[in-house]
């Protein structure tokens, strides 16, 4: 019963990552009224982590499409320096 159940929530990932979201977003503002700071900056991390799986499923991101988009942007930020004046960033004095 319990295979079934978790492979159900994890079809519905957008649902789960709602609900996480929401989790961590309530447990952050009680964390934060009862002065337990750590556990607050927990459930924010939890939050954004649970943000973050949202936004990549709906993009339909896997972990092999990181390193193929960081070797992308690393060749253009080359490209991009290559052609900037010697002279840049100027010294204001």
């Amino acid at each position: 019963m319990a295979t079934i159940t978790t492979g159900v929530l994890l079809m519905r990932w957008p649902l789960v990552s709602a609900v996480l979201m929401f989790l961590a977003s309530t447990l952050n503002i009680q964390f934060r009224k009862s002065d337990y700071a750590f556990l607050a900056v927990v459930s924010s991390g939890l939050g954004i982590a649970a943000a973050l799986w949202f936004a990549t499923g709906l993009l339909g991101l896997t972990l092999a499409d990181f390193p193929v988009m960081w070797a992308s942007f690393k060749e253009v930020m080359v490209e991009i320096m290559s052609q900037t004046p010697p002279e840049w960033p100027m010294v204001m004095t």
